[in-house]
């Protein structure tokens, strides 16, 4: 009989240490074994271009990967796996004393980034960068999907807020990222309880079809949630007949029953009509919330009916058709030379880039402006994009909070073209442009 393995004990969020690929310590060991491990490297992560159609995308991520790369330690345990049969001994001994002690310097969270734009820019040893590979690209690619979904999301739901409810479609620690993304974003709740404790999001949630069907008949159902949470919940009402629930709802809750969900059929038309039998009934102050297969296009199309709220599951956790930001990790400097990958179609320009967001007198803005080995030529209005986070290993100031996050990027978005706004399809809605170095 095989035993199986214990559970790993360490919280999720510990060290990552093992959450890179195989290459990337061979890469390694290669390197301290010819002398090329501690030449100055610089790396920077970007994506080549934006998901097909999108015209912008918003930055998240880079709190949880500077978080995790200060916590980035290998243990004895970590390192006797590694030891048998991945990499030798001497490069065992050097990840036992792994201490990241480069300098990292990004977007800030929140930020709107581009095609080219050099998102987040790793200096150090080539030994002590390219072990971060995997797990920046892994954290930020998915996270910055899911806030560049879930940002077009709350842009087209206007000022009804929007509640990320997608745990159970995604990885059970990829929806405690997501639910962080999301409220970056501009989502308003979640209903995932380990982003509200990890991360300070706020939580929502009342009851589901099971516990209508627990009960023998609707209205013992209502009586029971709202003898429990109070007449300010919200009940769901679409488990039978959506017009005879609505009308249980206020029959058991009183005209000041705080909302009613509806989480299937046609939900613009049920909407009208259900916003109508509750101001019948006199329930004039009672929220409609919908929900069931929401996106940012089926949110759009709600936009003439009587809604006061959204719920959001499966298109936010997965990016809504792009699950990926498809960044990239690639070296571009070496001891202060520029260096770049020339093959077809997956070129990279040469050197550290710094960028800065280009602007109109009014502010809105118009280019992003990158410069190899040095800085562009500032303009009037120009914004330099990038924020110094780690020096030396460690942090430069304390990391901006999520809220703080959640508003630069609210600013962010009033600086986009108003056509950048729209959901149709179209090239993303300001150019990159690349200096010429000096």
């Amino acid at each position: 009989m095989t035993t199986a393995p214990p559970l790993d004990s360490r919280p999720p969020d510990g060290s990552a240490g093992l959450l890179t690929d195989h290459y990337e310590l061979t890469m390694l060991q290669a390197a301290l074994r010819d002398g090329t491990a501690h030449r100055r490297c610089t790396f920077e992560l970007f994506a080549r271009r934006l998901p097909e159609g999108r015209r912008y995308g918003v930055v998240a991520g880079t709190g949880r990967l500077l978080e995790a790369i200060l916590s980035l330690r290998y243990d004895a345990a970590e390192l006797a796996f590694l030891s048998d049969g991945v990499i030798d001994q001497t490069t065992c001994d050097w990840l036992a004393d792994y201490r990241f002690g480069g300098d990292v310097t990004a977007y800030a969270e929140g930020e709107l980034y581009f095609p080219g734009s050099p998102v987040i820019t790793v200096e150090g040893s080539f030994a002590e960068a390219v072990v971060l590979e995997t797990l920046a690209l892994s954290i930020l690619n998915h996270d910055t999907a899911v806030a560049s979904a879930a940002t077009r999301m709350v842009v087209a739901a206007g000022d009804r807020g929007c509640i990320e409810m997608g745990s159970r479609r995604t990885h059970e620690q990829a929806a405690v990222a997501a639910a962080r993304a999301a409220y970056l974003a501009g989502f308003a709740a979640t209903s995932n309880l380990a982003a509200g404790h990890r991360y300070g999001v706020p939580t929502t949630g009342t009851a589901a079809h099971a516990y209508t069907l627990l009960h023998d008949r609707e209205t013992d159902a209502f009586r029971s949630q709202v003898d429990a949470l109070g007449p300010a919940t919200t009940l769901l009402v679409d488990t039978y007949d959506i017009a005879a629930g609505i009308r249980t709802a206020i029959e058991v809750a009183g005209p000041e029953l705080g909302a009613i969900r509806i989480d299937s059929g046609d939900l613009a038309v049920l909407a009208h009509q259900a916003r109508a039998q509750l101001d019948q009934l006199g329930a004039t102050k009672t929220r409609i919330v919908l929900s069931g297969d929401l996106d940012e296009f089926g949110l759009a199309s709600l936009a003439g009916a009587p809604v006061d709220a959204y719920g959001v599951g499966t298109s936010v956790v997965t990016g809504s058709g792009a699950p990926t930001a498809s960044f990239v990790y690639k070296l571009v400097e070496v001891d202060g030379r520029a260096v770049a990958k020339r093959s077809e179609d997956k070129g990279t320009h040469g050197g550290r880039k710094t960028a800065v967001r280009r602007h109109r007198p009014s502010g809105t803005a118009v280019a992003e402006v990158l410069r190899s080995q040095g800085v562009p030529d500032r303009q009037e209005g120009d914004r330099l994009l990038q924020v110094p986070f780690l020096k030396g290993g460690e942090p430069v100031a304390p990391f901006p909070t999520l809220e703080q996050s959640r508003e630069h990027l609210r600013h962010g978005l009033t600086t986009l073209p108003w056509e950048g706004l729209k959901l149709s399809r179209g090239e993303p809605v300001i150019p990159t442009i690349y200096e010429e170095p000096r």
